[in-house]
Parts: C-alpha cells; structure tokens; sequence
C-alpha cells in the first residue's frame, strides 16, 4: 500500500509521538509499503531530508509555541497526494494536519484511520490558561473529530477506555506502539562507559542515580518528583537525580529545586542526543516518572529494554507492565513517591 501519515508533530521535534510515527513508518516500510509523512515546517530540519517527508508550511501553535500549526499550501499537499496515489490516510493529530489528512481523504474517496495518543483534559492550560477551553469540553472536540474517521488506533486499553468514555462510537482498536529493542539493548555499552557518565554528571560509585527523561512540561509532573525527592533526602542523602530532557517548564523546575534547597543534589541535563539515550538508562538505578498523562508511555518500555527498573505512578497499563519487584515499583497517590524511592 501508500500510506500517507498525517502529523503536526516530527523530528526534528523531539516527542514520544514523533517516536512512535518514525517506528510505524519504518515497520511499514520493512513489509514493502511505501510510507510518505505529512508534516510542519520546522527551522531546524535538515535541509536533505527523506524525500517522502512532506512539509506544509507552518507557524508557531499559539498556546503550545514548540509545536506548529499549519496555515496554508492545502491545495498543494492534495496536489502530492494525488501524484503519490495514496490508499490510504493515517492522521496522528486532532489539528491542523489531522483535519487537512481527513479531507484530503474525502477528496480522493480513500479510507482514513487516527490514532489518538494524548489525554487533552492534562494540556487544555496552555490554551488562554484553561478559560477557553475548559476538560469537561474535550470529550465534545474529540467525538466531533472522530466521527469523520473510518477508525481509531489505541495506544492502549486506557485510551481504548477513554474514548469509549467520550461515547466515540467509530470501531477501535488497541495496538500498542513498540519500540526498537536493538536501540536499547546495546551490547556495546560497557561498563567503563556507564562509569564514564556517571563521574561526568558528578554522581559517585556509592550513589544511586534516578533518572528523569522526558519532554519538560508541567504535565509531566517532574515538580511531584523534586518534592518527593526532597522527602527522600531527609532519610538518604547517597543519590541523585538527574532530569534529563528540555521544554518550556524546566525553569520552574530550576527554581523548584532552589526553593526546596536541593540544587546540589539534582542535575538538569538539557537535552541529550538519541543516540546517548541507551547510555542514560543503564548508567541509571531507576528511571522514574509521576507522569499521569500518558496513554501508554514509552519511556517506561525504553528503560525496562535497557535493563532498568521503572518508579513509576500505577495505572491498569503498568500494572500490567510491572507486574513483579524485578521490574520496578508503582505507587498510586502522590504523598507515597517518597516512599516507593526509598522502598525501591
């Protein structure tokens, strides 16, 4: 088949998302399909890109300013469809190129499937701070969306859940997102190397390290991590944290650290090229995340892949997950974060 993905979010933009849009196109491409991505204008592309990596003129999204919104070149990116002869669309985002991949579909009479990966009730602050679109109209936008599509993807059973909460009535389907697992077993990883890391972030053979890796943003709830963590040092002062990863909260985290005086104990990394991704993993203890946001989580899968156990909040897809001690501690109220650290 051709298939055309359909997104508002990609690399160069660093996103679990963006993640899973690049193994989709890549698996597909392995059972012989050819695979074009639709997609915003980014100042940070590489100008030689994949030519089957379609650009749509964009702007900064106003309430969200790392993400893009496409503004125009409609016509023409029906005009690619046509010549690239999809069978196919599939849109990976409610917006701007969710909406254009639905009726660029209609335009061409060919089947159109969504996947839905965000739970919007954690993200509708950033637009006019909650006042224009408040959680309790999600379900509305959402099943307004969805009526227009052929099917839905499901990350997982809790967006499965979610949606038929919303009485989204259109077929669903759980499939999960996998992961690469050569990107993270990586035998070539030595010890030395892990040892290496660790002596550069300043943690000491006799430290434990718990690492934080994702995108900075208030919902990933990092700020329910350095409080918890700030209980933690009061009974165990051998460990560090290291919050690995950008975005627009990381300065509020800075300034958390500060107020909670534990500045010399958490270390923020900015963030890390792909490639050293692995690296941080291993040379970690635990990875950790108070995240309630995601709808199925890949980092979880990513450290669990590179051997590390996960500190995570529970919710009926990690219980799952980690379902023995081996695989990492859940805990399931924010006051008991300490706790499951100490305990892990």
């Amino acid at each position: 088949m051709r298939i055309g993905l359909f997104t508002d979010t990609y690399f160069p933009q660093v996103s679990g998302v963006a993640t899973s849009i690049r193994t989709l196109k890549t698996e597909l491409e392995k059972q012989g399909h050819a695979v074009f991505i639709f997609t915003t204008t980014d100042k940070d592309v590489n100008r030689y890109e994949d030519w089957q990596i379609i650009r749509i003129p964009s702007v900064p999204f106003f309430a969200f300013k790392d993400r893009r919104f496409a503004y125009r070149g409609f016509s023409k990116a029906l005009e690619i469809a046509k010549q690239y002869q999809l069978d196919i669309i599939h849109t990976q985002t409610e917006f701007s190129l969710g909406l254009l991949g639905i009726w660029i579909a209609r335009e061409l009479k060919i089947p159109v499937i969504h996947t839905y990966h965000t739970q919007y009730e954690d993200y509708v602050h950033y637009i006019a701070k909650g006042m224009l679109i408040r959680p309790s109209m999600v379900k509305y936008l959402v099943r307004g969306f969805l009526h227009d599509v052929d099917g839905v993807i499901c990350p997982s059973e809790i967006v499965r859940d979610l949606l038929s909460d919303y009485k989204v009535k259109v077929e669903k389907r759980v499939i999960p997102t996998g992961i690469e697992l050569a990107k993270f077993e990586r035998p070539e990883i030595k010890q030395e190397n892990l040892t290496e890391l660790r002596t550069k972030l300043g943690i000491q053979d006799d430290e434990k390290m718990l690492l934080s890796l994702s995108r900075i943003s208030y919902e990933k709830n990092i700020q329910a991590v350095l409080a918890a963590f700030a209980e933690v040092l009061k009974e165990e002062d051998k460990v560090k944290l290291v919050v690995a990863g950008d975005g627009p909260y990381l300065d509020d985290l800075k300034e958390q650290a500060k107020k909670l005086e534990i500045q010399d104990y958490v270390i923020f990394t900015g963030m890390i090229a792909p490639s050293e991704t692995a690296l941080y993993y291993k040379a970690a203890d635990f990875f950790i995340s108070a995240s309630t946001s995601e709808t199925q989580g890949l980092t979880y899968l990513e450290s669990l892949a590179s051997g590390t156990p996960v500190i995570a909040h529970g919710n009926p897809y990690l219980d799952n997950l980690i379902s023995d001690k081996m695989f990492g501690t859940l805990y399931y109220g924010e006051h008991d974060l300490a706790g499951a650290i100490l305990e892990a």
